[in-house]
């Protein structure tokens, strides 16, 4: 059943409202996550000359926009929830965009890469092609998307307060190539576990140079 506008406002209000509601739990449960695999993925696909120009896409309160910052690149932040966006202005010392993710306000070709860690399954399945060619969008020829979601059997919907899409791996890869995306690798995370103890699909991509 395809989704009415009045529908895809509610789950973006209720979905930041949840992380609103709890924006210091969430900092201090995972401040501490290691997601340096992640950051690496992005980093050593990028093949323009550094520093680059990052887009952290669903940055929260800004753990890995800090770390882009800290390593000499040029980090934006985009948050949806107000709290998230305040919290990672204050830490990153960044620019930090409050946007929903439904209604980008994107510039054209201006990032080297796209860091998109736990934040694209949050988007409707019949909204998510539109958003996944506007990052293509706003990436530069040979400009690197990055993702990680938690994979699932093709199943959306309410999940404790927020709004999920859990795609199966084969699916979500699928949705890159349809945006017009190469993709370069992918792998499951926590790494070193059994597939079974895996829940998160790692995917980079990166957008073709034309020709």
């Amino acid at each position: 059943m395809k989704l009415k506008p009045q529908d895809l406002d509610k789950i973006a209000a209720l979905t930041l409202e949840y992380y609103d509601s709890r924006a210091e739990d969430f900092w201090e449960g995972t401040r501490n996550h290691d997601v340096g695999q992640n950051i690496a993925a992005l980093l050593e696909n990028i093949s323009s000359e550094p520093p680059f120009k990052i887009l952290d896409f669903g940055c929260g309160p800004g753990r890995d926009l800090k770390v882009f910052a800290g390593l000499g690149h040029i980090a934006t932040g985009l948050e949806g929830a107000g709290r998230f966006a305040a919290m990672a202005r204050a830490y990153s010392d960044c620019e930090v965009w409050q946007q929903d993710f439904l209604k980008l306000d994107l510039p054209q070709e201006h990032f080297d890469g796209v860091f998109a860690n736990a934040s694209l399954f949050h988007l409707p399945s019949q909204e998510l092609p539109r958003v996944l060619s506007e990052l293509r969008a706003t990436l530069k020829p040979g400009g690197v998307l990055f993702c990680s979601n938690p994979h699932g059997q093709n199943q959306e919907g309410w999940n404790g307060g927020r709004y999920g899409a859990y795609y199966t791996p084969e699916n979500w890869r699928s949705l890159g190539s349809a945006a017009g995306l190469v993709e370069l690798s992918h792998y499951y995370r926590p790494a070193g576990l059994p597939r079974e103890q895996q829940p998160w699909l790692a995917c980079v991509w990166r957008k073709p140079v034309e020709t």
